[in-house]
């Protein structure tokens, strides 16, 4: 499929257990490290390069059971498993990203794993996670920099996911810049900016707040000056993977609206998305364009323009080869990118969330992002291009972006390896 698209890069992610079984790197699983370097050298061969995510959720059962990312020695656990990958792989992947998606991992129970964990939008373990979550990534980072990058000669960077966030009005800017802040800010302002740390908004927020309810310190921890100086820069590029965009309020009924504390009694804000928007099989998937614009531009303002790729984007249906709603989403949005380009924004690359249908955690296989199709009731699983796929090819294959393209899907996908 890769192939057939003519993709010049393949995103993937490893599975700690199945390199370290133990979680621990006393052991390597020998079958583990076969199947991925496989899956490198075949892209290789083909001339794609393989990006490969460290950490996508998926986190030993031995690990949570001590505490999972609210632990502080999870800091020196993920340090160990990366550098058992750097060295299992590093000689050929180019491309590393640490994280997948920082603010699911310490906050999104009801839908992403691990599943009824002490991890919520509690207002206490989400800040701890992010906190034990950014000095493993600066600590991967520097191990990278100082022991593999000369012979390897690879980039390390972080996936951040961010929704667009648009004020409903003049009188919202700022509830709109609060939910920037604590979605997206909180894990790149200490990255990527120049000052380091987390956003000055978000600290006063909840010291704020703590102190109103009671607590003899905020509930968001502090990072040393060693740690800011620490975190501060670590990173090649900036991934970001972005879907939607958000009208943002704030009014009288917003206090008390939501449990105290936690963290959207933090930020203190309403949402909602406009009935007008295109929707897709997700309750929250909406076709926004021009939020994604938004958003690039105030990567590019706010961070001093980083390299940025794009490490996912794409739209949910309910199946069906003809997915022209899917076309759309991809024609626009990949239009939004092209025109942050010409306004200056330093973007390396674009990955399609996703190439085949899979699975949606609470939504299982009902909701399909695949620009293959994948029938669950073969066997074999078997795998058709959906129109996207053609799309896509041609859009890859002439550098062009036509919105008039129309492609006669009976003559099937042709592996061009030229």
């Amino acid at each position: 499929m890769i192939r057939e698209l003519g993709l010049d890069f393949y995103r993937f992610s490893l599975s700690w257990t199945r390199i370290l079984p133990t979680s621990f790197p006393d052991q390597i699983n020998e079958k583990g490290v076969q199947y991925y370097n496989n899956l490198i050298n075949e892209l290789l061969k083909y001339n794609i390069q393989p990006m490969v995510t460290l950490y996508h959720f998926d986190l030993p059962q031995k690990l949570q059971d001590l505490g999972g990312w609210n632990n502080p020695h999870i800091v020196d656990w993920f340090t160990d498993y990366a550098k058992v990958v750097f060295e299992l792989f590093g000689d050929r992947v180019k491309y590393w990203i640490s994280f997948n998606e920082p603010r699911e991992i310490c906050s999104h129970s009801t839908q992403d794993p691990p599943q009824g964990s002490s991890y919520s939008v509690s207002g206490y373990a989400d800040y701890m996670c992010a906190k034990n979550l950014l000095v493993a990534h600066a600590n991967v980072y520097h191990l990278y920099n100082n022991e593999f990058r000369k012979v390897q000669g690879g980039q390390l960077g972080i996936t951040i996911s961010s929704a667009w966030h648009e004020p409903e009005s003049e009188k919202d800017t700022q509830a709109a810049e609060d939910i920037r802040q604590f979605e997206m800010g909180i894990f790149a302002n200490p990255i990527f900016s120049e000052s380091g740390d987390f956003p000055s908004v978000v600290k006063e927020r909840i010291a704020m707040k703590s102190k109103k309810q009671g607590f003899p310190r905020s509930r968001l921890p502090q990072l040393s000056p060693k740690e800011v100086d620490l975190i501060k820069g670590s990173f090649d590029f900036f991934g970001l993977n972005h879907y939607t965009t958000y009208i943002v309020y704030r009014n009288e009924s917003v206090h008390g609206h939501y449990s105290s504390p936690s963290f959207n009694d933090d930020v203190e804000v309403m949402t909602y998305q406009e009935g007008s928007w295109d929707s897709g099989a997700s309750l929250w998937m909406k076709r926004v364009p021009w939020g994604f614009h938004k958003l690039l531009t105030k990567i590019r303002e706010d961070y001093n323009n980083p390299p940025v790729f794009i490490t996912e984007n794409g739209f949910s249906t309910r199946g069906g080869l003809i997915d022209d709603d899917r076309v759309k989403y991809y024609r626009t949005y990949i239009d939004a990118m092209l025109d942050a380009i010409e306004d200056g924004s330093d973007i390396k690359g674009y990955a399609a969330w996703s190439l085949m249908d899979n699975f949606e955690w609470v939504m299982g296989y009902s909701e399909c992002f695949g620009l293959y199709e994948v029938d669950h009731e073969s066997p074999e699983r078997t795998r058709t291009p959906r129109k996207s796929a053609y799309v896509y090819k041609e859009m890859l294959r002439t550098r062009t972006l036509d919105y008039h393209y129309e492609p006669d899907m009976s003559l099937g996908m042709k592996i061009d390896d030229n």
